[in-house]
């Protein structure tokens, strides 16, 4: 740093300087693993409001313990808030925030915005809330756009970015940011956008928006192309991505300028934590030195990796689109290291043709992929072995040697003595020293003046520098004489001299600077420390919300989303008051705007976003704008941000996540939002006490639809259906055919691409919210939705005018739900509008 930056040495933070290796904790031991490790940071939840419910986690008592065992180490601790919070929630939310910043909490990682925009308010109004606020990737941030959306209204300190970018897209966003970025660059991914998935809330009312995922990527399906069920073999996991492994991409990533680099595996053992936290640490230390990452990290490294938890690595989207190397489909969990192939066996034995370099030794654990379904995967553990021929012994194995055959592979799933050794790497802690990060000022004939702006101390050398004559002060030795802190509980991290050349003091004084220093530093601390839980920061008040204006008596409007052209008319003559297209060619946007416009009914038109933007796709948006629509669907931030002073009318879709009354007040306020869809997430009641806490007239309620489950960067139709890698290859299956998945319980669920060539899965079963209709009505709500989906022009023409009816008084509710099953028109359930 040169003196003109812009940053001063007393604006510093501990870790501005240098990237940051953050690492899961899913429990004590998990935490104790990453410090020793040499995790710089690492995050964890709590019992609520955290998206990995089924962790150990922690608790408010626990907290302050936990903050000073990584603080008296140098490490940060990071809270994970990354779930919907529904308006019931918000105080209960808030007081934990008070709690996180009086245990000392570095920072929160959020994923309602509507949550992050209180705490930005409460930073703003007391200097004693200092919690760090951190954008969740469940906010689906994924463009320099949607970062500048959301800039706009909070003070974010980080922000996760969407696992799907590119190296090349993430430097797009780097470049065009301030805000410090945070990457994903180890575990397990997810096939759906995080905060984009619905599929556990639809199947099994288990929303992974709040922490309670059923991971159904990781099941088996069967791919129904034109009704027939496709061949696959043993590809039977089509939605289950293999894992993500990023170590030879940190470069890469460091010379963008990422800040933080984050493990996944907070479900994960702490032998876990400890292998891949060593491992990143070696490649992130190799990467700030320039050193290639393979002279710190060895194959030992990489072996412990594939052990500890391994679907099969990959560096998922960092290269790039290459669908068939993200998902093979031959395995749903934990496989561990591919040892070889099977070439011969008999009653108690087998010889393999080894492939890699993986141990085998007595005590391994092993499984046999024969393409088995997981249930009937056949494993046990070795007895013996010589040479290439492994043993095992009696009942022990497990094995019907029957149907152990040449040519099936084996996988090496436990290893007993790297368990050991992980065991012991995740206990050696270091010892319990503070960081300190130091400068050293001053001229000839002046006292040398060294500050530690962490604890905004500072001290004056007894003596003036004076000219030197022998031996000058140089950086190596102000760094090696004030380093000299054993026993104090302090490190020097870093240390800049700003002296100019030539300069000398008597070493005796300079050790005399130094312990008057940490005789300053020890003190600050202390205070630190006793004020730090003394009291928790004034209570934070909710802003008030305007009054609604709305009443009963509103006339009911029904807009009507249709994902063909031929849907449009029956739509349009059956009642619709407005018309929303959602096509998947982008380019048929203008024929469709004129077809609404000829049909003769004064209704408007409106175009839906694709649910994601990534850096260089504002191009579908002036697509958009060139098609002349009345308004436009707004379904991501980013689109928030380049319509957001549009003359078109605007409405925000229910993948903004709208969940309480303040999420949605900031989302309309910042966005010029005319309306905002009400998020899939909320049951009944919790849409009830949404419009009771804030303008009914704001929001549009999806009152019929087949869920959108799965939305994926993943494309189902290229993996499986060619013999590309991308679009630019694939030869597009997506437009010659009509796919589905079949689930094990035999249902099947549509699949379509959209305009990024990014994947929907439909839920076969469409949902009806009409059971709770008058109730909604009686709030003061009169914008209701229904959403198209293959249906054929006479379906349509039956769907929308029951649901006119509906809306008009002439239809029950009962009679449109009786009339509709006995049709058999799409199925209808309550869904997820259900008290659950």
């Amino acid at each position: 740093m040169t003196p003109d930056d812009d940053m001063t040495l007393s604006s510093l933070r501990p870790g501005d300087l240098s990237p940051e290796l953050l690492s899961p904790a899913g429990d004590m031991d998990s935490a104790r693993a990453a410090v020793a490790n040499g995790a710089d940071a690492i995050y964890f939840g709590l019992d609520r409001f955290n998206a990995r419910l089924r962790a150990d986690n922690f608790t408010l008592d626990s907290l302050p313990e936990l903050m000073r065992f990584l603080h008296t180490r140098g490490v940060k601790g990071y809270v994970t808030m990354n779930t919907l919070i529904f308006t019931s929630e918000l105080a209960d939310a808030l007081t934990y925030l008070g709690h996180l910043n009086a245990a000392g909490v570095d920072g929160v990682i959020v994923q309602d915005t509507g949550l992050a925009r209180c705490l930005t308010e409460w930073g703003r109004q007391d200097p004693a809330m200092k919690l760090e606020l951190h954008a969740s990737t469940q906010m689906t941030l994924s463009s320099p756009d949607g970062l500048e959306f959301a800039s706009g209204f909070l003070d974010l300190k980080q922000a996760v970015l969407a696992r799907e970018l590119s190296l090349k897209e993430i430097e797009q966003c780097v470049r065009h940011t301030d805000i410090p970025l945070e990457v994903f660059v180890h575990g397990a991914l997810c096939v759906a956008y995080s905060g984009q998935c619905l599929t556990s809330e639809s199947l099994g009312q288990r929303s992974a928006n709040r922490g309670e995922c059923a991971q159904a990527c990781r099941l088996p399906y069967t791919l129904v192309v034109d009704g027939k069920a496709v061949p696959l073999g043993e590809r039977r996991y089509l939605l289950s991505p293999q894992d993500l492994c990023a170590l030879d991409r940190i470069p890469d990533l460091v010379r963008m300028g990422v800040k933080s680099y984050k493990i996944e595996g907070r479900l994960k053992s702490p032998e876990y934590v400890a292998a891949v936290t060593a491992a990143y640490r070696k490649a992130l230390d190799a990467a700030c030195a320039g050193i290639p990452v393979d002279e710190m990290v060895t194959a030992r490294d990489r072996y412990a990796l594939q052990m500890v938890f391994s679907r099969g690595f990959s560096t998922g989207w960092l290269d790039g689109t290459d669908h068939p190397r993200l998902t093979h489909g031959r395995h749903g969990k934990k496989r561990g290291a591919y040892a070889g192939v099977i070439v011969d066996s008999g009653q108690g034995w087998l010889d393999i043709r080894p492939e890699g370099d993986v141990p085998l030794a007595p005590g391994d654990g092993f499984v046999i992929d024969a393409g088995e379904d997981r249930n009937e995967e056949q494993g046990g553990r070795i007895w013996k072995v010589q040479r290439n021929r492994l043993f095992f012994h009696g009942k022990a194995s497990r094995i019907d040697w029957s149907r152990v055959r040449p040519g099936q592979k084996l996988w090496k799933t436990d290893d007993p003595a790297l368990n050991a050794e992980l065991k012991k790497m995740r206990e050696h802690l270091p010892e319990a020293v503070l960081p300190l990060h130091l400068a050293c000022t001053g001229s000839a004939g002046e006292p040398l003046t060294v500050s530690c702006p962490e604890y905004g101390c500072s001290v004056q050398s007894a003596q003036p520098l004076q000219t030197a004559e022998k031996r000058p002060l140089t950086p190596e030795v102000l760094e090696q004489q004030l380093g000299r802190l054993g026993g104090t509980g302090f490190r020097v991290a870093s240390c800049e001299c700003l002296l100019p050349e030539g300069l000398m003091l008597p070493l005796s004084i300079l050790n005399q600077t130094r312990r008057a220093l940490v005789e300053q530093i020890q003190t600050a601390r202390q205070e630190k420390e006793i004020s730090v839980p003394s009291r928790l920061p004034e209570p934070f008040v909710l802003p008030a919300l305007p009054e609604g204006a709305a009443t009963p008596g509103t006339p009911p409007h029904l807009s009507v989303l249709c994902r063909r052209p031929e849907q449009i008319p029956s739509a349009l003559d059956a009642g619709a008051d407005a018309v929303y297209l959602d096509f998947e060619d982008l380019r048929d946007y203008a024929a469709g705007v004129e077809a609404v416009r000829q049909h003769g009914k004064s209704a408007p038109v409106f175009l839906a976003t694709p649910r994601i933007q990534k850096p260089s796709e504002t191009g579908y948006f002036k697509l958009m704008e060139r098609a002349a629509p009345d308004g436009v669907l707004i379904r991501n931030l980013g689109a928030a941000q380049y319509f957001r002073h549009s003359p078109l009318h605007r409405i925000g879709d229910f993948s903004l996540n709208v969940a309480n009354p303040y999420s949605a007040a900031i989302l309309k306020e910042r966005g010029n939002l005319d309306y905002l869809t009400i998020s899939y997430d909320l049951n009944a009641g919790q849409v009830a006490d949404l419009l009771r806490a804030a303008p009914p007239e704001w929001f549009e309620l999806t009152l019929h639809q087949h869920m959108p489950m799965f939305h994926m960067e993943h494309c189902v139709f290229c993996t499986f259906l060619s013999d590309g890698a991308s679009y630019k290859n694939c030869g597009r299956p997506c437009e010659r055919y009509h796919v589905q998945l079949r689930d094990r319980v035999g249902q099947l669920h549509p699949l379509l691409a959209d305009a990024g060539c990014r994947n929907t899965l439909f839920n076969g079963r469409a949902q009806t919210g009409a059971g709770f209709f008058r109730g909604f009505r009686h709030q003061g709500l009169s914008r209701f939705r229904l959403e198209l989906l293959d249906d054929s022009p006479e379906k349509v023409r039956l769907l929308v005018s029951r649901y006119r009816e509906l809306l008009d008084g002439s239809c029950t509710e009962a009679r449109l739900i009786r009339e509709l099953d006995v049709a058999e028109q799409l199925g209808t359930t309550e869904g997820t509008l259900r008290p659950r």
